[in-house]
């Protein structure tokens, strides 16, 4: 078990900064504990539809963590403290200890993890990824099954949002900057995070899915202009539903404006959103020069290229989220984006998985501010962590030669500061993505010793361990220090119901499909 409830005090000093002396408890065996002091019941409960138990019950309030590895920030420093014990309390970092702190809490055991920041990720589209997983790598089309989701009731996408939040979760992605498809699905987002403790930055993306691919795959910019009127009103609508979730869930919820794209709008629509941007507050999330075809459309609208017309219409002078970036032109617009702090969002999986080589050592040879995010189709962020690095290694060896080219060859310290601290102080919290006093107890721990990632022994160097881990590791993940994965499995939901309906969801979607021959369609990559 992980949570020993009954011991002995612990004593010991802060090596961050001093706190408050506290009460609390040390670990001992459960067995042990039963006898000698009350210890409240472990419920365990299965489902008929699925054989996964619900997650042993987590302590809540006060706790401590005993690491056996954490990530700590020192003087504004990232640092590797072995054998670090760290206090949460009322959803804060209270204390950091090297040693066993005083007092009698209940005890997180993660002595054989290694304890990182929650991780944040610059772009998501939560309720659309299981619809399309595993039948569009080979090339199918991801338009008409995302039509089939947004004619789903509200339940039902509270359901498919439940599954990818969870999944979310279950691989350390504590916050995301969220680009809902539609506006029903960021409603459905809030719903659920709001109910999870999940913290989020969400938003519809406008032009939305129901009407985004005639503007987007267009012949011509008559398409562009005629959706002026529509666009507008989704902005407005936008603005409303960012007003009315402001800081919703104790100020988790902090909804963004969000746009399709560059090459989808107009000046006047992309005037009305900085000016929705300017209302809110909180920043503004974006595809950026996701291809050339937007960067020429684009050149020949404006004159000028995609970072260059953000920033003449002020877009840039904010917390901004950039999605791709695959045709930015990083000797010419890389100074920019750097002036103005704007964050790219690396998806190593973006389109599923098996897609193009992503710019993560440009953007980092250019100094670019650089996030991991997940796009949508896998969940996985510790996944999406390590393939960042070793992907973009590949890349980086491929265009080292190239002098014209400024790139940086990714290590796995810079995939982790781009998953913490990186997007935490874009978005103006330094109560975020760091686990230092103070903090928001924003947490996650990975077992690093055992099968697979580990050597049945905890680690000298645990971060090189992340190269060989996926979301299957982590062991226990909190928000603002609510335990929502105890042990491998969700604590704030029966896991085999959310498994059970997500399954249905997508098993309508997918009957859908086969009763309209969706299947039986040439692959556009052959089988």
């Amino acid at each position: 078990m992980t949570h020993d409830i009954a011991g002995e005090e612990f004593f010991g000093s802060c090596f961050v900064c001093s706190s408050a002396k506290s009460q609390g408890t040390t670990r001992r065996t459960m067995l042990r504990a039963v006898a000698v002091a009350p210890v409240a019941a472990v419920a365990l409960s299965s489902a008929a539809s699925a054989k996964t138990k619900t997650a042993p019950r987590p302590p809540v309030g006060a706790f401590v963590i005993q690491a056996g590895w954490a990530l700590v920030e020192k003087s504004d420093k990232l640092e590797l403290v072995r054998g670090a014990h760290i206090l949460v309390r009322n959803g804060v970092i209270e204390e950091i200890a090297n040693s066993p702190i005083k007092g009698k809490f209940p005890v997180v055991d993660a002595k054989q993890h290694l304890v990182v920041p929650g991780f944040i990720s610059g772009h998501t589209h939560v309720c659309s990824a299981t619809p399309t997983r595993g039948i569009i790598e080979q090339g199918r089309f991801y338009k008409y099954p995302l039509e089939l989701v947004e004619r789903l009731s509200d339940a039902d996408q509270d359901a498919l949002t439940a599954f990818n939040l969870a999944e979310l979760l279950r691989s350390g992605c504590t916050t995301q900057i969220e680009m809902s498809l539609t506006l029903r699905q960021a409603e459905s987002y809030v719903r659920v995070a709001d109910k999870w403790g999940v913290r989020g930055y969400p938003g519809p993306m406008i032009p939305n899915t129901t009407r985004l691919f005639d503007v987007w795959f267009r012949k011509n910019d008559a398409p562009l202009f005629a959706s002026e009127a529509e666009t507008l009103r989704e902005i407005e609508l936008a603005r409303a539903f960012g007003k009315k979730n402001m800081n919703r869930g104790e100020g988790r919820i902090r909804p963004m404006m969000s746009a399709h794209a560059t090459d989808t709008h107009t000046e006047k629509t992309m005037q009305a959103m900085k000016a929705a941007c300017d209302d809110l507050g909180t920043g503004f999330h974006l595809h950026l020069s996701q291809s050339r075809e937007e960067a020429t459309r684009v050149k020949n609208l404006w004159q000028v290229s995609p970072t260059e017309w953000l920033e003449k219409l002020g877009m840039l002078d904010q917390p901004v989220f950039g999605a791709h970036m695959t045709a930015i032109d990083w000797a010419n617009e890389g100074p920019i984006l750097k002036k103005h702090g704007t964050v790219f969002s690396h998806c190593p999986s973006a389109g599923g998985a098996g897609g193009p080589s992503m710019p993560y050592p440009d953007a980092l040879g250019a100094g670019v501010a650089t996030n991991i995010g997940i796009d949508t189709h896998s969940n996985d962020y510790l996944e999406n962590l390590k393939l960042a690095v070793l992907i973009g290694q590949v890349r980086y060896w491929h265009l080292r030669s190239d002098k014209a080219r400024a790139v940086k060859e990714p290590g796995i310290w810079d995939a982790i500061e781009g998953a913490t601290r990186v997007p935490a102080d874009a978005l103006k919290r330094k109560d975020l993505g760091r686990i230092a006093v103070g903090a928001r107890a924003d947490l996650v721990s990975v077992d690093v010793s055992g099968f697979l990632a580990g050597s049945g022994a905890l680690p000298p160097e645990p971060l090189n361990n992340l190269l060989y881990c996926n979301g299957m590791m982590v062991r226990h993940v909190m928000t603002d220090g609510r335990i929502q994965i105890y042990d491998g499995h969700l604590a704030v939901e029966d896991e085999a119901k959310v498994v059970a309906e997500g399954g249905r969801v997508v098993q309508g979607i997918w009957d859908q499909l086969q009763k309209e021959d969706w299947f039986n369609k040439p692959l556009a990559r052959g089988g």
